[in-house]
């Protein structure tokens, strides 16, 4: 397949863990925008991320577990390997100096996108790649900061999904007080936490 007509999807995040609703959404992204690829892209140095993240080789390991079962997707090391922070806008530009020609989907969650015009050269990421919305029924449009105006939305994508209550924060919670994530986790993932004695307090 040449450059210009493939569909390259990205997927970015910290996925510690990852876990259902982030499978729910990849596997939302592979069949409704016809993705021949799907990069699954875990953060390096997150700037936005007070807390220190879980070493990225248990990050890699889980996502390759977590996403094994998709056809298609394919974690992306290129972030754990940069040095400084994390841009998702650096990562686009590689893609596309890569992919020439091809289309980048960037998917994102609703807070995310109601965030988006505080990321780092936000208006290339707009230029470099559709935005693909996954909106959570819990959560509703975060107010932007200092009254910015709002992104115009015209031209993004909003993916199908069904509604799924959880987050790696839950998870890690859970996981600190000795309390079951099977249903949170895929079962592999659940493995891996906890022959690494992942996410637990000292």
């Amino acid at each position: 397949m040449s450059g210009s007509s493939r569909r390259i999807g990205v997927f970015g995040g910290a996925f510690d863990p990852p876990h259902a609703a982030h499978h729910a959404l990849a596997q939302a992204a592979l069949q409704q925008l016809a993705l021949d690829a799907l990069h699954i892209v875990p953060t390096g140095q997150a700037w936005h991320k007070a807390r220190t993240l879980s070493a990225a080789e248990h990050r890699l390991a889980m996502a390759r577990l977590a996403f094994a079962d998709l056809p298609g997707t394919v974690v992306d090391l290129r972030e754990t390997q940069r040095s400084g922070p994390s841009y998702t806008v650096d990562t686009l530009e590689a893609l596309a100096s890569e992919n020439p020609g091809a289309a980048l989907f960037l998917l994102v969650g609703e807070d995310q996108a109601s965030a988006l015009h505080t990321w780092h050269r936000w208006p290339d990421i707009l230029r470099l790649a559709t935005i693909c919305v996954a909106a959570r029924a819990h959560t509703t449009r975060a107010s932007a900061p200092n009254d910015a105006k709002p992104l115009d939305r015209t031209g993004w994508h909003t993916l199908h999904m069904p509604h799924l209550a959880v987050s790696a924060t839950e998870i890690r919670q859970r996981l600190a007080q000795g309390q079951p994530v099977d249903t949170l986790v895929t079962e592999p993932v659940a493995r891996y936490i906890a022959h690494h004695h992942l996410y637990q307090t000292a």
